[in-house]
């Protein structure tokens, strides 16, 4: 199943280094590249150690934000006041253009999300930033947050959906601005503020939302939740959201809702690393029996599941989901 799956993330990767976040064929428009699906389908590389293909990622998504630096640029200067003047969170993944449209654009955490693992990828020897452009892009992104006032700033979130303020953004940037802070100037008070609202706002996501699939980001990869907030979010989840053929996002949702809320498979393979991590084999055993169940005949895992049904939507293989079934199988072979 390993081999699969690789094979399966492989073919997600266009020749510029993006992933997109389904396959080039689907009608949806997931055949295009999202910042945060290349952060979280780069796991699934990282966890296999494909150096080459995790580095094509990173270098990819630098010469987005390099291509777009004058947008960036304006936005720092002048907090933006509008969602067109944030920086994209969708794109072609051959040209680098925006795909635009007036959509939940605004994704705080998808910035966090680079910061955080070019930071952590440094960290481990696995060399992403080139030369002093790629640094000044980094300095720009911290400059980017601080101007946003990412830590009371209402984005669209995880799931490009309402405006409000919500846990798993500030606990991204949060988590960015730690890492990255080795490698670029990031003043203490600008994490310090974002840390606070995420005490403030834990364990629930948002003003709306008591709990979200989302916030397992802040346990992995973002280890940015205390124990005891990491504790209720998981009890959280696993009492409220978790069926039969994933985990729903959040109460109520409304994507994809037939009789009831769409199960994400991703939700299964992001418990069972949590759970390895958290040294407790039982539950991670668990929830890898769950992934490998809601696998379809060609080894992919869909984005969802129809409410109590068999049926995926089109979105198959998710990337995301593909790399956190890989990212899983990797950590329990590598600790035996």
């Amino acid at each position: 199943m390993t081999a699969k799956s690789i094979q399966i993330l492989r073919k997600l990767q266009a020749p510029s280094g993006l992933m997109m976040a389904s396959q080039a064929g689907v009608t949806t428009g997931y055949n295009k590249a999202w910042l945060r699906d290349n952060v979280y389908e780069s796991l699934g590389f990282e966890a296999v150690k494909n150096k080459k293909a995790v580095v094509k990622i990173y270098t990819a998504l630098l010469d987005i934000l390099l291509k777009h630096e004058e947008k960036i640029d304006w936005a720092i200067k002048e907090k933006p006041d509008a969602r067109f003047k944030y920086i994209h969170a969708r794109y072609d993944p051959y040209t680098f253009e925006e795909i635009w449209g007036d959509w939940g654009n605004k994704q705080n955490d998808a910035i966090g999300a680079i910061l955080f693992k070019i930071g952590e990828l440094e960290e481990k020897g696995i060399n992403i930033i080139r030369n002093r452009y790629d640094i000044q892009i980094l300095q720009k992104l911290v400059w980017y947050l601080e101007s946003i006032e990412y830590w009371h700033d209402k984005d669209n979130g995880v799931w490009e959906e309402n405006e409000e303020v919500h846990a798993s953004s500030v606990g991204a940037c949060v988590a960015g601005l730690r890492k990255i802070g080795k490698l670029v100037d990031v003043s203490e008070e600008l994490i310090q503020k974002g840390q606070e609202k995420l005490d403030e706002l834990l364990p629930r996501e948002s003003l709306t939302k008591e709990t979200d699939l989302a916030l397992l980001s802040l346990i992995y990869p973002y280890n940015i939740a205390s124990a005891k907030q990491r504790k209720q979010i998981l009890k959280n989840v696993e009492e409220n959201l978790v069926r039969k053929r994933g985990v729903i996002r959040y109460k109520d949702d409304a994507y994809y809702n037939k009789n009831g809320e769409a199960e994400w498979t991703m939700g299964f393979p992001w418990l069972a690393i949590i759970y390895k991590q958290l040294n407790k084999p039982a539950k991670y055993a668990k929830y890898m029996r769950k992934a490998v169940e809601v696998m379809n005949d060609k080894g992919e895992m869909p984005e969802l599941y129809f409410s109590g049904s068999s049926i995926h939507n089109e979105n198959s293989p998710l990337g995301w989901s593909q790399a956190l079934y890989l990212a899983a199988r990797v950590i329990n072979e590598s600790s035996k």
